[in-house]
This record gives structure tokens, sequence and C-alpha cells, in this order.
């Protein structure tokens, strides 16, 4: 199984967004009023607001390839700091979106180890990341080697309340 990080061109930044939204689309309906996830698409997958971030050195996007074929997005936040970790040594998993044709394949699984080894060779000591407090990826990351730090919550307007709580997860280097 060939999988790699591609990192976002100018050319691959539209493919981004719809491979973005799709996946989002696919997974976390469930969290919006109405299963409408237009505030999280408005503040995430636009041209704007990709076109932005992509320009900011401290942002890193990557299209996440099987096979020469796109199978998700990845962001990380590369100097982010998290409680008493410091932004040197800490690096945040900000999206890790896979489309549902490629998941349960694996695919998860050796995309965390592309970003662990990405994260290494920056130097970074802690790797970390957000997850819903219900459903299958808490398990998933606990099984990956993460584990719970703290509670935080989903603050964007439009979340369902009882879909809002979340873990702050961390993984030692």
């Amino acid at each position: 199984m060939t999988v790699h990080l591609e990192p976002l061109t100018r050319e691959t930044l539209a493919e981004y967004i719809s491979i973005g939204k799709q996946s989002y689309h696919e997974h976390y309906l469930h969290l919006w009023e109405n299963s409408n996830p237009a505030p999280y698409i408005s503040r995430s997958f636009t041209e704007e607001v990709v076109s932005v971030d992509f320009k900011n050195p401290n942002l890193k996007h990557f299209l996440v390839k099987f096979e020469a074929k796109t199978a998700g997005i990845v962001k990380l936040v590369v100097d982010s700091p998290l409680d008493e970790h410091t932004p040197d040594v800490s690096l945040l998993a900000q999206k890790i979106y896979l489309l549902q044709a490629y998941s349960g394949k694996g695919l998860g699984k050796k995309v965390l180890v592309l970003i662990e080894q990405y994260a290494k060779k920056l130097g970074k000591k802690i790797l970390w990341l957000d997850t819903m407090q219900k459903g299958g990826p808490i398990k998933f990351y606990l099984k990956q080697g993460f584990q719970i730090k703290k509670e935080s919550e989903l603050t964007i307007p439009g979340a369902i309340p009882s879909e809002k709580p979340m873990w702050v997860l961390t993984k030692q280097l």
C-alpha cells in the first residue's frame, strides 16, 4: 500500500478544497443542526480561506495520496503550543480527513505515521489534536498511542450541543 503526503501547491488548491468538503460531508454532518456544516465549511474550505492559510509558513497542507489517487487531506500547525508544551516542541494535526471510500483500509494509521515522521524531522516532541468525544475516531487515536489530555469543545455556531464535547489528545514522539 503506497501512501504519501503531497504538499499543497497553487495548482492543487481546488482539489484540496473539494476533497476537504467531500470528506467532511461524508463523516461529520451529524454534528450540525439540520445536517448543515456550512459554518465549518465557510471557515475551512473556501478558496479565500485556504489561499490565506497557504501563505502562512506555520500551516502545512497536504493531499493524502494512495496509489496515485487523492484519498484525503491533512492540515498541520507546525508551531502550536499546548499548555506546558511550547511551540518549538509541539505540532498540531488540525485536519486529518479521508474520503469514505478509503476508510477502514489502514490508511489512517499510515497517515498518522507520516505525520509523526514529519513532526520528528522538525524536532517536535509532542503531536496533538482534537477529536470528538463520541464516535469511532477517539478509539482509533487511543489505539495509535494517543492519550487524553483534557476536554475541549467545538465552538462554531450551528453545532448540535450534544455533539460539541471534544478531547484534546497528545502523543509523545
